[in-house]
């Protein structure tokens, strides 16, 4: 997999400080040899640079945007757990999509994060995957990433 710190500088992508939680919970859980990440929503610098429903106030091409930025909330945090080097595989994603009504474009969206962490970890990033069409989101989030990650 090489440096994952320098890939990343290939790519152009600085990790964030984790996103503070909007809740009562935490950002990440590591249990055994596994992380567990909480949902992340597309916030850059302590906003979101987008609200509303996708298919309607939010193109799906912005959308899959976020959801790249919801990856990059994903690596964040865990960075800040247990440090990304220790990363052995993308295990599982879950994207949460706010759609307009008959919005069916969910998988394309979600795209955003896992052509990130594939482009991150390459082939240690191909992962299982869900892609949620929902009602809303929290604070009116477009979109929201959670994951699983195998590590050393």
């Amino acid at each position: 997999m090489g440096d994952v710190h320098a890939r990343l500088a290939e790519l152009g992508v600085a990790i964030p400080p984790v996103v503070p939680p909007v809740a009562a919970y935490v950002p990440a859980v590591l249990t055994g040899n596994h992380v567990y990440v909480s949902g992340q929503l597309p916030m850059v610098d302590g906003a979101l640079p987008a609200t509303g429903l996708v298919g309607a106030d939010v193109s799906p091409e912005r959308a899959k945007e976020l959801a790249r930025q919801s990856g990059i909330n994903v690596l964040a945090a865990v960075e800040a757990l247990v440090g990304l080097g220790r990363v052995v595989r993308v295990v599982k994603i879950v994207g949460f999509v706010a759609s307009a009504p008959g919005f069916t474009g969910q998988p394309a969206v979600v795209n955003g994060a896992s052509e990130l962490f594939g482009e991150v970890f390459g082939d240690a990033g191909r992962h299982a995957r869900s892609a949620v069409g929902v009602s809303s989101l929290p604070l009116n989030a477009p979109v929201e990433v959670e994951a699983i990650l195998e590590i050393a």
